[in-house]
């Protein structure tokens, strides 16, 4: 699998950088994203991280990840609901809610 040994696979399985799911005899069985993640691992092995360096790696990789969406979820929130402020000549700040407006 992605040219690395059947151990080096099993390794990465027990420290759970790769979970691949299982088949009906305990075989592993690999999805395209995981060999993905594997090419990936392995490209950070040999630029000489430890399997520490790369778990951690992944881990803030996911988080970023999650950020991100979670970043988009509240832009679209903000940008559903977008409300402009005005003061009147009395200085009566008055607040008028657009919906469906975008701003980028």
């Amino acid at each position: 699998m992605a040219g690395m040994h059947p151990q080096t696979l099993r390794q990465y399985d027990r420290l759970g950088l790769v979970s691949p799911r299982r088949a009906r005899g305990r075989g592993r069985r690999y999805s395209y994203s995981d060999v993905e993640k594997l090419r990936y691992i392995q490209t950070l092995s040999q630029a000489g991280i430890n399997l520490e360096g790369i778990r951690r790696i992944l881990l803030l990789e996911e988080q970023n990840a999650a950020l991100q969406a979670e970043n988009r979820i509240l832009r679209w929130r903000i940008n559903a609901g977008a409300r402009v402020f005005a003061a009147g000549s009395d200085g009566e700040v008055q607040v008028t809610v657009q919906r469906g407006s975008r701003r980028n």
